[in-house]
C-alpha cells in the first residue's frame, strides 16, 4: 500500500499520510495479507466520506485499527458475531485472518451495513454475512460461539446487548483500552445478573512487534 496523501474534506489545508503496512501484518494474515491491503484501501477511499473512520486515523490505520482488531484472531472459534461492526472492525480483519470461521457483522445503520455488504463482496469473503439490526433485536434468532465488539460501549452496557447472542458455554471477547480492569469492576452487578464466569482482562499481542490490546473475556454460563 502506497504512502498516499489524503485530504480532510472539512479542512483542505490538512494533509494526512496513510500508514504503510507494517511487517507484522504478514505474520498475522499470512498469504491473505493482500486481502487486508484491499480492505485498507477501501477504508481510505470511503472512510471519511461515509463517516466510517476519520482522516486523522489514516496515519495509524494499520497499527491502531486493522492489526489491533486482528490480534484476537487466535482467541476465536466456531461462529462469531461482531456487534456494532461499523467499518468492519474487528470483524473484517478477523474474517481475513481466520477464513475457516463464520462471521456475522451486526450493524444497525443502513449506510454502514450497505458498505459492509459491498466490501465483503469486493474482498471475496465468503465466510462473512451482514445483519442490519441492533443486537437486542436479533437475540432470539442467533446464537454464536463467540461475540466480539470494539469501540462500541462500556462493558456494563455491552453485557445486556451481547450475552443474549452467545450460546451456553460460549464466550465474550471484547476489545478494550487500558481502562478494561476498571470497566470490569464497574460491571460487577451485571456480571452476576447475566451469569458471566471467568471474567478477566488479557493483554493480547505482547509478543508481536506491534502495540498490544486489552481484551475482556468472559464465559456465558
Amino acid at each position: 500500500m502506497s504512502n498516499a496523501e489524503q485530504h480532510d474534506g472539512a479542512n483542505h489545508d490538512k494533509t494526512f499520510h496513510v500508514e504503510l503496512r507494517p511487517a507484522v501484518a504478514e505474520e498475522i494474515f499470512g498469504e491473505r495479507v493482500k486481502i487486508a491491503d484491499q480492505y485498507a484501501n477501501l477504508l481510505v477511499r470511503d472512510g471519511e466520506k461515509l463517516g466510517l473512520i476519520g482522516p486523522q486515523e489514516y496515519p495509524r490505520l494499520w497499527t491502531r485499527h486493522i492489526i489491533n482488531s486482528a490480534l484476537i484472531a487466535p482467541l476465536l472459534s466456531g461462529t462469531v458475531g461482531d456487534v456494532g461492526s461499523g467499518a468492519g472492525l474487528p470483524g473484517i480483519p478477523l474474517a481475513i485472518a481466520r477464513p475457516e470461521l463464520q462471521f456475522t457483522l451486526i450493524e444497525p445503520m443502513e449506510r454502514r451495513s450497505d458498505w459492509l455488504t459491498q466490501t465483503i463482496a469486493d474482498l471475496g469473503l465468503n465466510n462473512v454475512t451482514v445483519i442490519r439490526a441492533r443486537a437486542e433485536e436479533i437475540a432470539d434468532q442467533n446464537a454464536f460461539h463467540v461475540v466480539t465488539a470494539r469501540a462500541v460501549a462500556a462493558f456494563s452496557k455491552l453485557i445486556p446487548w451481547t450475552v443474549p447472542l452467545v450460546e451456553y458455554g460460549g464466550e465474550l471477547v471484547l476489545l478494550k483500552g487500558k481502562n478494561a480492569e476498571a470497566e470490569v469492576t464497574k460491571a460487577a452487578k451485571l456480571i452476576r445478573k447475566f451469569h458471566l464466569e471467568d471474567v478477566r482482562v488479557e493483554l493480547v499481542g505482547a509478543a508481536l512487534d506491534t502495540e498490544p490490546t486489552h481484551v475482556i473475556r468472559a464465559t456465558v454460563a
